[in-house]
């Protein structure tokens, strides 16, 4: 039950990151919605694919369907108290990420798959919707650039193994692990920390 309560909150948060950035860009209210909907179901949709869930978890689930839409429907109507659109977009991305690492690592655990698979899998649940939300909205995404987001989310799921060994309750185990992605990605935010770069400044590579 609080696994599939934490699946759903990253979806209302990932939904309402996605409908804020289509608005950000003009999108009309169709755009807004597909937006949402991809952005909410982009990672789970690939990680079911590949481990081979079929139908994937949104199509036998319509509980998720309705969340997307009513977290659209609840962006749109009330974009003018969020104010600080990129102040929101971040936030809701965050968490975003934090439950659905959380989400994708125990999916691989249950399908029995190696840690560091399980882990890359909580990684792509976190990340690939944003990814294609970002790519539908022109923009490169973030977990290409030097900034620390799929390394917040490599962290959460290497803490939720390490601590798999000491907690029985998996409940537990979410929220630690999640709140690391979260901490992780609002210190790097802060003190301005990301990833070496290879590029000097002005350097042509072409």
């Amino acid at each position: 039950m609080f696994f599939q309560i934490v699946d759903i909150l990253g979806t209302i948060a990932f939904a309402i990151s996605g409908a804020l950035i289509a608005m950000n860009k003009r999108m009309d209210p169709f755009g807004v919605l597909i937006i949402a909907f991809v952005t909410a179901v982009g990672g789970g949709t690939l990680r079911d694919v590949m481990i081979g869930i079929e139908p994937v978890s949104w199509m036998r689930n319509m509980t998720f369907v309705y969340v997307i839409i009513g977290s659209a429907a609840f962006a749109v109507v009330f974009r003018k108290r969020i104010s600080y659109l990129r102040k929101s977009l971040f936030l809701f991305d965050t968490i975003g990420i934090a439950l659905y690492t959380v989400v994708g690592v125990e999916t691989g655990l249950v399908a029995g798959l190696h840690p560091l698979i399980c882990i890359a899998m909580g990684t792509m649940t976190a990340c690939f919707g944003g990814v294609l939300r970002d790519i539908l909205c022109n923009e490169i995404p973030v977990v290409f650039r030097k900034e620390i987001y799929a390394t917040a989310c490599i962290l959460g799921g290497l803490t939720y193994f390490l601590l798999l060994q000491f907690f029985e309750d998996r409940n537990y185990l979410f929220v630690i692990a999640g709140l690391v992605v979260i901490i992780v990605r609002l210190i790097a935010v802060r003190y301005k920390i990301s990833l070496p770069t290879l590029y000097k400044k002005d350097e042509d590579i072409l």
